[in-house]
């Protein structure tokens, strides 16, 4: 079992790989290689699901973690957070639907939603990364 206090860990390590992969999924297409982007996209899908359960599980569990600097470097952070976790609340629904049109084979419309879809996803897993690094690594003493 893994410790609570590991979970912010866990979950970063995990927006890192989904990152990775949709990344990689990008390329894949823009160079034709359909099956590997078929294979990196479902990985980051599961990623970011492996990722939500541990998010929740940590988030129903742990206290409330608060930013501990103030000034320019706090606003900094909380407009990361903000705009990180609006667009994470449409990543689910836009990721489903997308990956559910390409797997049905409705690549048409499946491309019309991934331009919106693999921004915001990809911008979400990198912002994930940069909160973990602010909250508990650069300003902590």
């Amino acid at each position: 079992m893994i410790p609570l206090s590991a979970l912010p860990t866990l979950n970063a390590i995990l927006n890192s790989l989904s990152a990775i992969f949709l990344t990689i999924g990008y390329i894949c297409i823009r160079r034709k290689k359909i099956a590997v982007h078929r294979f990196f996209m479902i990985a980051a899908f599961i990623t970011s699901v492996l990722f939500l359960i541990s998010y929740l599980t940590y988030h129903f569990q742990a206290k409330i973690t608060k930013f501990p600097e103030l000034g320019w470097v706090k606003t900094l952070y909380l407009g990361i957070l903000l705009t990180h976790t609006v667009l994470a609340a449409a990543v689910p629904i836009l990721a489903i639907i997308t990956l559910t049109r390409a797997l049905r084979g409705r690549y048409d419309a499946h491309r019309r939603i991934a331009r919106w879809t693999y921004p915001i996803w990809l911008y979400v897993s990198v912002t994930g990364v940069i909160i973990y690094v602010m909250l508990y690594h650069l300003y902590r003493v």
